[in-house]
């Protein structure tokens, strides 16, 4: 997979891209390239944002500084590009990320990332360069960058050769192994500490009993995530009531 991130902050994600699972996924071949937005800007001064038409408070990323920017790294019209790739403004209002376009993303062989910042983007450069918009929450950050990672890090851990173990996917929070809901309860040593005790089912051995054990207390979260039950995670396998 290629991923290209647009931003004016590149060197953000130099730690980013440090991470062992980011690293493997690049070692096994992918890549995780950053465009400086404000290197291309046809404008003086390294100006890249102006007033927004109407009034109001704050800046607006401009159509023709992300028009140059694009246009410089794939040697191709904005226009014609999404043709060719995923192109992704991040920003509040778009799609809610999750598991299952986190799944989907996964399977492309090009996305492209491109970061708001100040008052986020000309709707231009959405309705004209962009296939889709994304969203990592209802809530609004200072820019992109970390909305990036976020897309980035739940994409590539998905890749060949990215986890130490292929086996750590298959059973995790929303995968399809537990039927799109959060992963179970986990414990590890001492068994017993200040009292508070791993649930029997877990020391017994019996594979079978512990499978059904974790795929009932992973229903439970789900349950408890959309708030139709409280859990007291104090209580073990009888936490739910």
């Amino acid at each position: 997979m290629n991923i290209d991130v647009f931003t004016l902050f590149p060197d953000w994600f130099d730690w980013f891209r440090g991470q062992r699972h980011v690293a493997n996924a690049i070692a096994a071949g992918s890549s995780l390239s950053c465009v400086d937005i404000r290197a291309h800007t046809p404008l003086t001064g390294g100006q890249v944002d102006d007033t927004p038409y109407g009034g109001g408070a704050g800046m607006v990323l401009r159509v023709d500084v992300m028009d140059a920017a694009l246009s410089a790294h794939y040697r191709v019209d904005p226009v014609q590009l999404r043709q060719r790739r995923r192109v992704i403004a991040l920003t509040p209002s778009g799609r809610l990320f999750d598991e299952e376009y986190a799944n989907e993303l996964a399977e492309e062989r090009e996305i492209t990332l491109l970061c708001g910042r100040y008052e986020g983007f000309d709707e231009r450069i959405v309705e004209r360069f962009c296939t889709e918009t994304l969203s990592i929450g209802r809530y609004v950050l200072a820019g992109g960058e970390l909305a990036a990672m976020v897309v980035c890090d739940a994409v590539m851990r998905k890749l060949p050769g990215a986890l130490g173990h292929e086996d750590s996917a298959l059973e995790e929070s929303y995968s399809a192994a537990l039927e799109g809901a959060p992963e179970y309860p986990h414990y590890t040593r001492p068994a017993q500490y200040r009292g508070w005790e791993v649930p029997d089912v877990l020391l017994s051995g019996h594979h079978e009993q512990i499978r059904r054990w974790r795929m009932a207390q992973s229903a439970r979260r789900q349950v408890h995530a959309a708030g139709e039950i409280e859990v007291d995670k104090g209580e073990g396998e009888e936490g739910a009531r």
